[in-house]
């Protein structure tokens, strides 16, 4: 930016050396790390953003203005294209949900949820199947076949190694010059996976418990990294996704594989619960539609008719 605002100069009470404009990489103890081509600089949030109801979040792109080495306020949040509450992040491309053949077991309703909720958002869900050395191919075939057909489709081993071929080399084309973030259920491999992403940047990893198969949060707060050309966030307990006050009609929006069989339904306005002659239902009876993602779509229903009760 140009020019210095005047009043901007009189409210601050320091003198402005420039205006910058920049990225949010992580918050720490009230403090926020921008990123602006080269540099890191250190800012806080302008009083106001609180009374005005406004939370800075990570991945924000913001303008600020400095007023010396390791001294600057964040003025203006720039408009998002999308955002999520838990974790704060936004201005996200891609949600890499992350699930594992086993240990811990998927839980499809959870992994539907994140892929609605992205969907909901207008962000791209990818499907990441990590582990598949710990079970058979029968097994990755299984939830292949459910995803593969709707959203990029990855797999991963723990022998995974770099290479043309290679799962992770895949991954990173994929995220190349785009910001994303890796979701999933606790112990399914996130740490590990944002190790290899980020070619040996130091991360501490966590360990399953074998009695609950959960793995322990290993990353403590939200940050960004640069990564293939673009941002990869790094989220502690990024383990599901609320589609917050959505409404029930919304749902099945949120699913590509009812969009187009809802074109066969006899009302405009079908749920695909009890209407007849409905067209999702009619597909899911023809095995054209995975009986795990009809029956998440029913617990999402189940869950919105709750809220909307209470």
């Amino acid at each position: 930016m140009s020019g210095q605002d005047p009043d901007r100069l009189r409210e601050s009470g320091r003198p402005v050396t420039g205006f910058t404009r920049g990225r949010v990489l992580k918050g720490i103890g009230g403090f926020y790390y921008i990123g602006s081509g080269d540099r890191l600089i250190r800012a806080r949030g302008k009083g106001t953003f609180k009374k005005e109801g406004l939370l800075l979040k990570v991945g924000d792109e913001v303008t600020l203005e400095e007023h010396g080495e390791d001294d600057a306020l964040i003025r203006e949040i720039l408009p998002r294209r999308n955002d999520f509450s838990r974790p704060p992040i936004a201005n996200v491309d891609l949600l890499i949900v992350v699930l594992a053949v086993r240990k811990p077991k998927p839980n499809l309703v959870v992994i539907d949820k994140m892929l609605a909720a992205a969907e909901k958002r207008g962000v791209q869900p990818v499907v990441l199947l990590n582990k598949c050395d710990l079970g058979t191919p029968e097994e990755a075939a299984e939830i292949r076949d459910v995803y593969e057909p709707l959203y990029p489709f990855i797999q991963l081993t723990a022998t995974d190694q770099e290479g043309e071929d290679s799962g992770i080399t895949k991954l990173r084309t994929l995220i190349r010059d785009k910001s994303a973030a890796l979701a999933g259920q606790s112990g399914v491999g996130k740490s590990t996976i944002t190790n290899a992403l980020l070619q040996g940047q130091a991360m501490e990893t966590g360990h399953v418990s074998a009695k609950t198969e959960r793995g322990r949060h290993t990353t403590r707060h939200v940050e960004i990294f640069p990564c293939a050309g673009g941002f990869l966030f790094d989220t502690p307990g990024f383990t599901s996704l609320d589609l917050d006050e959505c409404g029930k009609e919304e749902i099945a929006g949120f699913f590509p594989e009812f969009r187009e069989k809802a074109a066969a339904c006899r009302f405009d306005n079908c749920r695909h619960l009890n209407e007849p002659d409905c067209g999702v239902r009619a597909a899911l009876k023809a095995g054209k539609i995975a009986a795990s993602r009809y029956a998440s779509y029913e617990a999402m229903i189940r869950e919105a008719r709750e809220r909307k009760k209470y």
